[in-house]
């Protein structure tokens, strides 16, 4: 598995593709937001953009994006459910998703994350990222981390249950710095 450097490119990239995505997911898309490592200023991270689609409903979403997406080059993957972080007692509908890929060889490498607006694996995805955005000390420690982990294996799946349970303990300490802030995921956070 290949970890890359920061490219303070993927900032504007992220941007651009949100932006492609709300137009061809519009009306259904409530908002489209860069996410997940690339999203991150100074994050190593593979060079795969994640995206995250908010939606009122997953099927009606999923009927009406499948279309739009394979013109695009996605496809849709059957991953319908996001990891509940420990010590979360929320049933795990309330974590459900609907996932594209877009693995079309020279083209950005893109997931697609589609989740109910207001859901608790929506919110993760927004505060995971912002928390990093207001805490770049954190970054270089993060990024060691998945640079060392993916010189220690090389599965995918095996990759992301391993970090799953970091992943858990940052949206711990996420979780406090948005009750002291007041940080909320009603207004998107400019990639």
């Amino acid at each position: 598995m290949f970890i890359a450097a920061y490219d303070p490119d993927w900032r504007h990239q992220g941007a651009a593709l949100a932006g492609e995505l709300q137009a061809a997911l519009a009306p259904s898309a409530l908002r489209v937001d860069h996410i997940g490592s690339t999203s991150i200023p100074g994050m190593a991270a593979k060079p795969v953009f994640d995206v995250q689609v908010s939606v009122v409903d997953l099927d009606d979403a999923a009927a009406a994006f499948d279309g739009p997406l394979a013109a695009l080059g996605f496809c849709r993957r059957p991953y319908e459910q996001d990891h509940v972080p420990a010590g979360r007692a929320d049933p795990p509908h309330l974590w459900a998703k609907r996932y594209w890929n877009r693995r079309v060889p020279g083209e950005q490498q893109v997931n697609l994350h589609c989740r109910v607006a207001g859901a608790p694996n929506e919110r993760l995805a927004l505060l995971f990222r912002d928390w990093f955005r207001a805490h770049p000390h954190a970054v270089p420690a993060y990024a060691r981390f998945k640079g060392v982990l993916a010189e220690a294996v090389g599965d995918r799946e095996v990759y992301t249950h391993v970090k799953d349970p970091v992943v858990d303990l940052v949206v711990t300490v996420a979780e406090e710095w948005a009750a002291a802030t007041g940080w909320s995921p009603s207004v998107p956070t400019p990639a």
